[in-house]
């Protein structure tokens, strides 16, 4: 019998470009004042600003909050065994 993974919901959400939460989050790969780099269950999430902060980190819950000015929110890769292929998606 196939065993299940225990995904966690991925939520982004923002208030006044100051300051959010992320669920989802399965690792912090790096971050400083400018850039968060986080590993979600939808792919990689870069956030973009200045003087960003991490308020709350609880990985075992996959949340992160953050506070500071957010320029950008670019997601990256992904989970290609949920996607499939460009190709197989584009003759769908």
């Amino acid at each position: 019998m196939e065993e299940k993974k225990n995904v966690k919901p991925h939520i982004i959400s923002w208030k006044d470009r100051a300051e959010g939460s992320v669920t989802g989050v399965t690792d912090v790969l790096s971050f400083d004042e400018n850039t968060v780099v986080l590993q979600t269950e939808q792919g990689i999430l870069t956030v973009k600003g200045k003087d960003l902060h991490i308020g709350r980190l609880e990985l075992s819950m996959g949340e992160v909050k953050m506070r500071g000015s957010v320029d950008s929110i670019i997601y990256s890769g992904g989970n290609p065994a949920k996607r499939g292929s460009l190709i197989k998606r584009m003759f769908r």
